[in-house]
């Protein structure tokens, strides 16, 4: 029997990695089987390929899905005392702002007068919300529009038409009120139907939403998970990359862990802040690996050729942990007639 504490590590985070069917998704389901059983800890899955919704309803949690016809709504300025990392949370919100409208109109494009004016905007539409103790109606992206239309410079109305589609437009999902509960210990957001015009601003906003979740814990002295199925996903666009960067780099101050699973390794290897994150992280699981992922991590993580020979051809569960820069081969056999195989497994007939 192989045990690990990831909590009594200098750096808990960890990744796991393998082809499709290998067990990255078992593997992570039977981690987050274990937190919801034995301890209080929260537990929130970034889901971009629907894998996880039918544990975490098991599981009494939530299930959010998000897409551009859905009636489910995240309001991308939702914002409370404990918004921010001990700064004011107007401050941290605009900055976010900032980075959503970045996103909009694409990376570098917003001036410094622009970014002045989304400044002022959002401080405008804050305002009355944060002198009555955040309480009462949260403004939203349509309160922003309204508020760049009403003011003098031509550039404000430019801001409001370049995020027109995505504020009063058919992509304005995340310019409503929240009407699901965030509240949940077990959270589980599906974004598998965001499209693609959706998805870089969806992913801005779930990990606004994650992240503050994770600051209002630390608060309250609880710790939370996060796992993040396909992370390579984040790395295809700048700015969500850059968040994901920062709350893994900053999580463990804050009692927090971050799990990330990929097949697409070659592709999320191609982003020098993946490998530093990769690199940088105590607690690994290497599934079967395709060969020029092989190559690539033996080089990154210093695997000998023997030791490679565990993530080669070898079958589902089957591979290499590696721990404080330890790698220790391992088969992790489940009984299959139970149910929590069925509600873990995704192989096709099995579920």
């Amino acid at each position: 029997m192989l045990v690990a504490d990831r909590r009594k590590l200098l750096n808990g985070n960890s990744f796991r990695l393998g082809v499709s069917g290998s067990g990255k998704s078992f593997s992570a389901k039977e981690e987050i089987v274990d937190l919801a059983l034995s301890t209080e800890d929260d537990i929130l899955i970034l889901d971009p390929e629907s894998e996880f919704a039918s544990l975490v309803e098991a599981l009494n949690g939530e299930v959010i899905r998000i897409s551009a016809t859905s009636d489910t709504h995240l309001n991308a300025l939702d914002m409370d005392s404990a918004y921010g990392n001990d700064r004011n949370p107007l401050i941290e919100k605009s900055e976010f702002i900032l980075s959503l409208f970045e996103q909009l109109v694409g990376a570098g494009n917003l001036s410094a007068k622009e970014k002045s004016i989304l400044d002022r905007c959002t401080a405008d539409v804050y305002r009355d919300y944060m002198r009555g103790g955040y309480k009462g109606q949260v403004p939203t992206l349509k309160d922003l529009y309204r508020q760049l239309m009403l003011q003098p410079e031509e550039e404000a109305r430019g801001l409001a038409l370049s995020s027109e589609l995505f504020i009063n437009g058919s992509l304005n999902t995340f310019a409503q009120e929240t009407n699901v509960n965030t509240k949940s210990r077990i959270i589980d957001y599906d974004i598998r139907e965001l499209g693609e015009q959706l998805m870089p601003l969806g992913m801005l906003v779930t990990l606004d939403s994650i992240f503050n979740r994770v600051i209002q814990n630390w608060k309250k002295g609880k710790t939370t998970w996060i796992f993040a199925d396909e992370f390579y996903l984040l790395f295809r666009y700048e700015y969500s990359a850059d968040f994901f960067y920062r709350l893994y780099k900053r999580i463990r101050k804050y009692s927090g862990f971050v799990t990330g699973l990929t097949q697409n390794v070659e592709e999320l290897l191609k982003s020098d802040t993946a490998r530093l994150m990769l690199a940088n992280s105590e607690f690994l699981i290497l599934l079967n690996q395709a060969t020029t992922d092989r190559d690539e991590l033996a080089a990154l993580l210093n695997i000998s050729d023997n030791q490679l020979s565990y993530i080669t051809n070898v079958g589902a569960g089957h591979g290499l942990i590696r721990c404080s820069g330890n790698l220790v081969p391992f088969e992790n056999s489940f009984p299959r007639n139970t149910k929590l195989y069925r509600l873990m497994t995704t192989k096709p007939g099995e579920a």
